[in-house]
């Protein structure tokens, strides 16, 4: 990185970037007017592209674009022919459009400084040219959910950043290349006609039939007839669960129960994390070192939609703050869902530690960087235009699981509820939709009360609004804030932010829904607040403009940030 940033140091910012962005324009059928209503290039100010929809400057003051971010705005067209003149850009995302044609062969001339490369979700076709191996800055690439054919240049494995690699559902074969120290789980290569070797099956009498183990990953497997045919009390469900299943398993991994069963320890205690409404959570070790979380569904007839209702809505969903599903496996009447594990756990235990007397560990700038991914993952749900918007209905801080770095992930969609963001609807029915929606900003509100108070939600809220009602009464009527804040926060010098942060989650849960902000205004407003607290973090940011207008017809742009 250093050596790539001190070839930057020479670059400066020219016309070249400003054209680059007009031939990208130019070239790209723009369905739904993003970029047409977005890029203005009548504005000749330093600076003025920084301000463009999914573009990232060096500098905001700078015409030198670092990164493109067009992922889901349903662009048609080919690879961008004039990207080169964008001469210092790092990340490039076209992922989850239309795009069709041959990755360029001379990429490496067009992307010479590129770090991260997301292609994926195209219908891109045609072989890997052989020129990608020669991005030698490249870190992160993503070609899975196109229709890649041929053989993976063998080359890519030795490209000693390369730490994410990702072909999934594509239709390759031959042998996989050794990607030198680096692990490169299985998973990665998924649903092609062909691929073998490490971390896959051996290649010697390998089969076109791709069937990979989980003992350096995960195995597929077959819905049999016994699965069908299994002993749950619901067994007309199953039957429709089966076909939707089915339907599904080109999104989510199908995975063995012997594998899971192993990876767990025979669903030992000593590796349970943490147990639900649906069922117990379990740590699972692959002997590959990657560490995931299983979730083993409670044997019950009420069950088999909300695991459906996981499988359609996760398996669909790829956001920075919603947690990603991994896979799922069916054995008989039993149903697992296998996730990403997260090491620290749910936003809950953070806030209200198991052992008397132990100290709130999370400082106020966690907490905010936490409000803000929350906000912005709901945000994104609800004004999600491409696919579906999608109302959780069950948000809590059980529900909100951190990674490593503390950015929230938000699960739990076992309630959640699908509405068309396409067709047209009634009157009546965009009531109701609102409704529900104001239902889940209601929910972030108690979350963000809970944030800043310590206080147990199930202590505010009891059978009924009405003590939450009172107590929310009571601040709004009342100057002393400060009284209700929690104690570890006060006198950190982020006093007056804390007080604004207050005010917002009581607009949240305003006992009248119509006064309720929409997310997308909370996401802004709130992120105003991590601003003046000086509190933006300085890891690499990643914007992704997936988000409808509001009602106010204001476009809206949804950062994806903090990847660290």
């Amino acid at each position: 990185m250093f050596s790539l940033l001190a070839t930057f140091t020479v670059t400066s910012a020219t016309e070249t970037d400003i054209y680059c962005l007009k031939s990208i324009k130019d070239s790209m059928i723009d369905p739904y007017g993003y970029l047409n209503s977005t890029w203005d290039f009548s504005n000749n100010t330093e600076g003025f592209i920084c301000r463009f929809m999914g573009v990232d400057c060096w500098h905001p003051d700078e015409n030198r674009v670092l990164n493109l971010r067009l992922s889901g705005l349903g662009l048609m067209g080919h690879f961008p022919p004039g990207i080169q003149k964008c001469t210092s850009l790092t990340g490039l995302d076209l992922s989850h459009n239309e795009l069709q044609g041959p990755i360029p062969s001379d990429i490496s001339k067009r992307l010479p400084y590129i770090t991260n490369l997301d292609l994926s979700f195209n219908n891109f076709s045609g072989e890997i040219p052989i020129n990608i191996t020669s991005l030698s800055f490249l870190n992160d690439l993503k070609l899975d959910n196109n229709k890649l054919t041929g053989h993976i240049p063998l080359e890519i494995g030795q490209l000693d950043r390369i730490i994410v690699f990702t072909v999934t559902n594509n239709r390759l074969s031959g042998p996989v290349p050794n990607f030198r120290g680096n692990i490169i789980p299985a998973d990665s290569f998924a649903n092609n006609t062909g691929l073998c070797g490490k971390p896959l099956d051996s290649c010697s009498g390998h089969q076109m039939k791709f069937d990979y183990s989980f003992k350096s990953g995960f195995r597929k497997h077959k819905i049999t007839d016994d699965d069908q045919a299994g002993s749950s009390p619901t067994r007309g469900l199953l039957e429709e669960g089966i076909k939707e299943i089915s339907m599904l398993e080109k999104r989510v991994t199908r995975m063995s129960y012997a594998d899971l069963n192993d990876a767990t320890d025979n669903f030992s205690e000593n590796n349970v994390i943490g147990q639900g409404k649906m069922g117990m959570l379990y740590k699972a070790s692959l002997p590959n070192g990657y560490v995931l979380a299983v979730k083993k569904l409670h044997d019950s007839q009420f069950l088999e939609e909300q695991f459906i209702s996981e499988l359609k809505i996760l398996g669909s969903l790829r956001h920075i703050n919603v947690l990603p599903l991994l896979g799922f496996c069916v054995e008989s009447n039993q149903r697992f869902l296998v996730y990403n594990y997260m090491p620290n756990g749910n936003l809950y235990n953070w806030l209200h530690p198991m052992e008397e007397g132990q100290e709130k560990a999370m400082e106020w700038g966690v907490r905010v960087k936490v409000a803000v991914g929350l906000a912005r993952g709901l945000a994104w749900l609800h004004q999600n235009c491409h696919t579906v918007k999608i109302i959780h209905l069950d948000i809590s801080s059980k529900c909100i699981l951190l990674d490593q770095n503390f950015q929230p992930k938000l699960s739990n969609f076992r309630e959640a509820m699908l509405m068309s963001s396409t067709c047209a609807s009634s009157v009546n029915s965009e009531f109701w939709e609102m409704a529900f929606v104001k239902e889940d900003v209601h929910g972030f509100g108690v979350v963000l009360l809970e944030m800043i108070t310590g206080v147990d939600p199930s202590n505010m809220t009891g059978s009924s609004n009405n003590v939450l009602n009172e107590w929310i009464g009571h601040l709004l009527s009342s100057s002393d804030f400060h009284g209700a804040i929690d104690k570890s926060l006060i006198g950190q010098g982020f006093d007056a932010e804390i007080v604004q942060l207050l005010k917002v989650a009581c607009t949240c849960v305003d006992p009248i829904p119509d006064r309720r902000p929409i997310m997308v205004q909370v996401y802004e407003d709130i992120k105003a607040i991590r601003e003046r607290c000086d509190l933006v973090d300085d890891s690499s940011m990643l914007t992704q403009p997936e988000i409808c207008p509001a009602t106010s017809e204001k476009s809206v742009e949804i950062e994806m940030a903090e990847f660290q």
